[in-house]
């Protein structure tokens, strides 16, 4: 069902993007006066569209994973005593990608022609870590928060060399995101993930696929 769910979005997303963001569309729940919602499309005159294509696309593709990961990792402890945290966890993605669902629209960019993969990859991710247990599963969200709060940071810098002032709106949003990924790693930590068996080994190869699905979800 999952799968199917993601032609549609994206079908959606390319429809809607030419006039408004859509009826309906609410204000992030708490995520505070800055995330609202975008009743119009931004204006384009002087924004750097490559660079901001580039930026959403990656950020919406990566929250689209995470929440997969999640998913994954609930489906095996959700009745677990780790899994009001995991729950936690997921419901501040579920509230980025909803932003970013939004900002695909106002900013009028196309979604990654990979989000089917990173359906079932997210998924199999957080499932296959959970697994391992709940050190397992903390030790997936360190690493991938790690990785995007790292990617974040990168492009936050992007964004003032560009022009802090015009890209006010979108540098806060990053900002919170970014904040809120990093108590997600330190969660992790908390919840014994560096206890993991092999954590160094599984932590460097997640990372390396955070990094590879950056760059193709940047690109593709």
């Amino acid at each position: 069902m999952a799968a199917a769910v993601v032609p549609a979005l994206r079908c959606s997303l390319l429809q809607r993007w030419p006039h408004r963001c859509g009826p309906g569309v609410r204000a992030v729940p708490g995520a505070g006066a800055a995330l609202r919602p975008c009743s119009s499309r931004v204006a384009q005159d002087g924004i750097n569209q490559p660079v901001i294509d580039r930026i959403i696309r990656v950020d919406h593709a990566g929250e689209y994973g995470a929440n997969r990961i999640y998913a994954g990792q609930m489906a095996v402890l959700g009745r677990s005593s780790v899994g009001p945290v995991i729950q936690q966890m997921w419901n501040q993605e579920k509230n980025h990608l909803k932003k970013f669902n939004e900002l695909m629209v106002a900013y009028r960019v196309r979604p990654t022609v990979l989000l089917p993969f990173w359906n079932v990859a997210g998924f199999v991710l957080g499932a296959g870590s959970a697994l391992l247990g709940k050190k397992g599963a903390m030790a997936c969200t360190v690493a991938v928060e790690e990785s995007i709060s790292e990617h974040y940071n990168n492009q936050i810098r992007t964004l003032i060399e560009e022009d802090p002032e015009k890209y006010k709106e979108l540098l806060q949003v990053i900002k919170q995101f970014r904040d809120e990924e990093q108590e997600h790693h330190d969660i992790g930590l908390e919840h014994d993930a560096e206890a993991t068996p092999a954590y160094s080994v599984l932590k460097t190869a997640i990372q390396l696929g955070c990094k590879a699905a950056i760059f193709l979800s940047e690109r593709i």
